[in-house]
């Protein structure tokens, strides 16, 4: 294994002195971290697997952060914040109801027909 970890490094390398990741998106700006402390230590890595191949949608994550933000809503004492917070929560609302609107919106013809194959088949 070590031989094949010298050899991709070097490749690395070389990549790197010919400019080769340049040109890549995102080139020369900061990374977004994100927070998945909420995800078990063991489940990290296949979360994030999952996740960056589209398996995890973003309805998901968003109803996540709704609870993170209702639970600051919660602790907070501070009436900017909470109103900042607020904001946020709404914000957040908005994008969530939208996206499940469109989800059902976009699947109700399919959703039907695939209910009126089901009652045939148990028709016959």
């Amino acid at each position: 294994m070590d031989i094949i970890w010298k050899i991709a490094e070097e490749k690395i390398r070389e990549a790197i002195k010919n400019g080769e990741f340049d040109q890549l998106p995102g080139f020369g700006k900061p990374l977004e971290i994100e927070d998945i402390s909420h995800v078990p230590e063991e489940l990290r890595t296949g979360y994030l697997m999952l996740k960056n191949a589209g398996y995890i949608s973003e309805e998901v994550d968003l109803k996540k952060e709704l609870m993170t933000i209702e639970d600051l809503l919660r602790c907070c004492d501070d009436e900017k914040e909470k109103e900042r917070l607020t904001r946020k929560l709404n914000e957040k609302l908005l994008r969530f109801n939208a996206i499940m609107k469109k989800r059902y919106t976009n699947n109700s013809a399919v959703l039907r027909e695939y209910e009126q194959r089901i009652y045939d088949k148990f028709q016959s």
